[in-house]
């Protein structure tokens, strides 16, 4: 069966959902697009690599209530290689995927309905793998926010290789936002659940197989959605945000936020079990993206976007009130400071504007830096990124750059330039989506004059439905690294 051209039409209550429509509507078509049109500028010649986008994109329509984080993963990439650029979008052949596809209609409902009717399996849950992306031993893999089988795709062609099970050594699941330290070419991952331990965290070798896995006994089953590392240390999260047990018993998801509780944080050592990890208490709240830390002596740094209100109040008058709600976060950027030797926390508020989807260059992942590049949000009913702002951490100082009137950005990369010094002599790549022509198109911007507005816009002929996570795989990585899935 080939993959459908159009969507079967959704029933009514879904014709209302905001993100199935717009700029979130699902885009059917895979596509190869060689040597793109230049809309204005010039191409830098020296980008060589893949910056890939990972992202909702349902191939049926859905049932029941939609929400946005059910739809089957897609990858949006383009490769830069001899001053050329080629754009691919690619389905993630799921497990799921493929079973729907055979079906030719959709068999899951999403995280909002009950699972009780969704196809029997070990959690009743879709793994879409359509939350984050990144490069390890010659894969892209593919991950998904409530942790599941991570997926293995080529960074090129983006054709699903399977799951991909680290050799047979992978002995639970991976969550979304597992960190690749690109200096040892590690990956650090987690996993949570509902069994006792419920969080669970390993280290992965650069060929891809699991040389430490370890179990952190939690109170109850929470939600962690990302988390840190340094050079020598990882960073865990206990937030007081979890399924509400009532909900869970009826088989439902139902996300409660008990602000009576501290927000605590686990540091270990990189290859530390779980019982050694020094535990930091700090104010209520919620974190979903991390964006980068370090070691400063006997303290631990950690800066990352921070909910203070994950359980926002919402207007019941609509049917999906509540979800559109939730997807609308007030999330500033926030540092905190864990003192090894005396255990003390020390927390502080760096700026008042609501800006999520960090982007910093990957190569300092777990290292001091400098800069940050985060989306601004927009007040809107959706979740609409409006503008990119640049965090100078050190100083506190910014630059932001709206994107302008019906334009709408996603998480961009920082690509560095061969032979650069300075930490933002760099390239950022973005795709943006035209709401004037209905369009995708590519933006680039250098890094050090991000308020001049993009140097290069390349229009694509196909739409790139807002998404989330994205990620920058260099041609020198790709060609050193070892392909064949383990």
């Amino acid at each position: 069966m080939p993959l459908n051209e159009e969507l079967v039409a959704p029933a009514a209550e879904a014709l209302t959902n905001p993100y199935l429509e717009g700029p979130y509507a699902p885009c059917a078509q895979e596509t190869t697009a060689t040597n793109l049109t230049v809309l204005h500028g010039e191409l830098p010649a020296d980008l060589d690599g893949v910056y890939v986008r990972n992202g909702p994109n349902p191939q049926f329509a859905p049932i029941g209530r939609y929400h946005w984080f059910d739809g089957d993963g897609m990858l949006h990439a383009v490769h830069f290689e001899n001053g050329r650029a080629t754009y691919r979008n690619r389905f993630i052949r799921t497990g799921e995927f493929d079973a729907e596809h055979a079906a030719g209609t959709a068999l899951w409902r999403g995280v909002i309905e009950p699972w009780d009717h969704n196809p029997p399996g070990d959690r009743r849950e879709r793994n879409a793998a359509n939350t984050d992306v990144v490069y390890h031993h010659g894969n892209l893999l593919a991950l998904w926010y409530r942790a599941g089988k991570p997926y293995a795709l080529d960074p090129v062609s983006l054709e699903t290789r399977g799951v991909d099970t680290f050799g047979g050594t992978l002995r639970g699941e991976v969550s979304a936002h597992a960190k690749v330290d690109e200096r040892t070419e590690e990956l650090l991952f987690f996993d949570y659940g509902i069994h006792s331990p419920y969080l669970r965290y390993g280290v992965a070798d650069p060929g891809g197989t699991v040389t430490h896995f370890t179990g952190l006994e939690l109170p109850g089953p929470r939600l962690p959605h990302d988390m840190a590392i340094t050079e020598n240390h990882s960073i865990l999260m206990d937030l007081p945000l979890y399924n509400d047990p009532r909900a869970a018993a009826a088989g439902r998801f139902k996300i409660f936020f008990d602000r009576t509780l501290p927000s605590r944080f686990a540091v270990l050592p990189r290859y530390g079990e779980g019982a050694q990890a020094k535990w930091f208490e700090a104010e209520s709240g919620y974190i979903y993206h991390t964006v980068n830390s370090w070691e400063e002596g006997e303290e631990i740094v950690l800066v990352v976007c921070r909910v203070s209100e994950p359980s926002p109040v919402s207007d019941r008058a609509h049917p999906l009130a509540q979800l559109l709600a939730y997807l609308r976060p007030e999330a500033k950027l926030h540092r905190y400071r864990f003192n090894l030797r005396t255990g003390a926390t020390s927390e502080e508020v760096m700026d008042d504007v609501n800006t999520e989807f960090p982007a910093i260059d990957q190569g300092r992942t777990g290292r001091a830096g400098r800069y940050s590049y985060q989306m601004r949000l927009s007040v809107d009913r959706t979740m609409i990124f409006d503008a990119v702002i640049k965090y100078d951490i050190r100083t506190g100082a910014k630059q932001t750059a709206p994107f302008g009137d019906g334009i709408f950005g996603s998480e961009l990369t920082v690509v560095p330039r061969p032979g650069g010094t300075a930490e933002d002599d760099a390239w950022l790549t973005m795709f943006a989506h035209n709401n004037h022509t209905g369009l995708g198109e590519v933006w680039i911007y250098d890094a050090a004059d991000l308020t001049a507005g993009p140097v290069c816009r390349l229009g694509l002929p196909v739409r790139v439905p807002l998404g989330f996570h994205a990620t920058w795989v260099s041609g020198d990585r790709m060609r050193a690294a070892a392909r064949p899935l383990s």
